[in-house]
């Protein structure tokens, strides 16, 4: 393994613990993260040269360290002499200028909660910076893009395409966010009881938010690797579950993720083609995972409360269960599915339910379905599952050419170029017409 493939690993397993280590003591994100790219850089530049030492994310986490204490020194010093408002805005260098207006004392306790971490025993505080970036401080259209960037280290390009959004427009509401959180200074703590409740919902969101975006658009050789974003997503929602045990839908988010990445081996086939999940191979599903999270999802009903990631897990078992009965329930995925409409009526599960109709009921009804989802929602028709579930569903009743033109459409609306091929070869497989 290169130097530079070891720090890319480090930077895929660790950056969001690292980055919640270094910006805990004064919650200034920005100048952690500033820190945590120089020691990168120089890693990138000494690593090749003097070879990767024994713990890479120890290195790492003590030369980010150094330069932020260089630079709290920096601030302290600056801070001892009077400094009008002119000098402020014209002398200090632009990393030093995110310090702010700090008092000796957050500086003197900065330095020293900074020379307490040992980085032979790197502590993880990625649940606690869930819970800053979920504060009632933060604008809530925020929160979750917010834990994308800072915890699982998603580029504001990535997040921006997900959200429909310009990158730069992603971008600027980032830096707004993180100058909220130092000027707050909310601090890197567990909320309490009482206040936990409202920051949980933004929280589980990012967690599977991370989780959905490696699905679509990961390597997916690399998507069952522990370091990979859908591996980080898990152990998040299994730390959460472990820390939050009487809160049904952490154990729901937990029991959705393990039961969804135990498919994931049987996604793609030798040679690197999508298989659809009524076509893939039961046995190479992971069962140990599917044991996991029917078990988080047993002690999610015993609570009681049903919410939208508790029937999202649901789901997956019922999927996960063929590998048991060599068949899919149907009728139970319906039932399932409805409820899921009733409790999260967003258009990707009316989309999933129609699919389900039109299995049970036929394809006209679940073609009705979608038709009705049209007339609802506008954003529909920009949906990619919207259309590929069309194209079946037409495929199913005999319009082969109306079928033909939908998976064009779902192909044009499609990122994956794996994704893309599968569905030209579904409307490859149509008969004439």
């Amino acid at each position: 393994m290169t130097a530079r493939t070891r720090a890319e690993l480090a930077a895929r397993a660790s950056y969001g613990r690292l980055l919640a280590v270094l910006a805990a003591p004064t919650g200034d994100i920005a100048a952690a993260e500033d820190a945590l790219a120089d020691a990168f850089e120089r890693a990138l530049t000494t690593w090749p040269r003097d070879g990767v030492p024994d713990n890479p994310e120890g290195w790492l986490l003590t030369v980010a360290r150094n330069r932020l204490k260089d630079l709290w020194k920096s601030a302290a010093v600056r801070l001892r002499a009077p400094l009008d408002d002119t000098a402020i805005a014209h002398g200090p260098a632009a990393a030093a200028e995110r310090i702010g207006r700090s008092t000796m004392e957050s500086t003197t306790a900065g330095l020293e909660a900074l020379e307490a971490i040992d980085g032979q025993a790197i502590p993880d505080k990625r649940i606690e910076l869930l819970c800053v970036c979920a504060h009632p401080a933060i604008d809530p259209g925020i929160r979750t893009p917010l834990m994308l960037h800072t915890v699982l280290g998603l580029t504001a390009a990535e997040i921006a395409a997900a959200y429909a959004v310009p990158e730069q427009t992603m971008a600027q509401r980032l830096v707004r966010a993180k100058r909220r959180i130092r000027s707050t200074r909310i601090p890197f703590v567990l909320p309490s009881l009482t206040d936990l409740p409202q920051r949980l919902p933004a929280v589980l969101e990012a967690v599977y938010g991370a989780y959905a975006i490696d699905w679509s658009t990961a390597d997916p050789d690399a998507r069952t690797t522990p370091d990979s974003l859908a591996g980080e997503a898990l152990y998040l929602a299994e730390t959460l579950a472990a820390l939050l045990p009487d809160q049904p839908e952490v154990l729901g988010l937990a029991a959705l993720l393990a039961l969804s990445i135990a498919r994931l081996p049987a996604r793609t086939s030798s040679t690197g083609e999508v298989v659809a999940l009524d076509d893939q191979d039961p046995a190479l599903w992971d069962t140990g995972l599917i044991a996991r999270g029917e078990q988080y999802l047993r002690r999610a009903r015993r609570l009681g409360r049903i919410g939208r990631f508790q029937l999202e897990a649901a789901i997956q078992s019922a999927h996960c269960d063929r590998a048991r009965s060599g068949v899919t329930d149907w009728a139970a995925l319906k039932t399932l599915h409805t409820a899921l409409v009733r409790v999260s009526p967003t258009v990707g599960a009316r989309v999933a339910l129609a699919a389900v109709v039109g299995e049970v009921d036929g394809p006209g009804a679940g073609l009705t379905a979608l038709d009705a989802l049209a007339r609802d929602r506008t954003d529909a028709a920009a949906f990619q599952p919207f259309w590929a579930t069309r194209a079946h569903l037409l495929g199913e009743a005999g319009l082969v050419a109306d079928a033909r033109g939908a998976y064009a459409r779902a192909g044009e609306l499609c990122g994956d170029e794996r994704l893309r091929a599968a569905l030209r070869r579904r409307a490859e497989a149509l008969p004439p017409g």
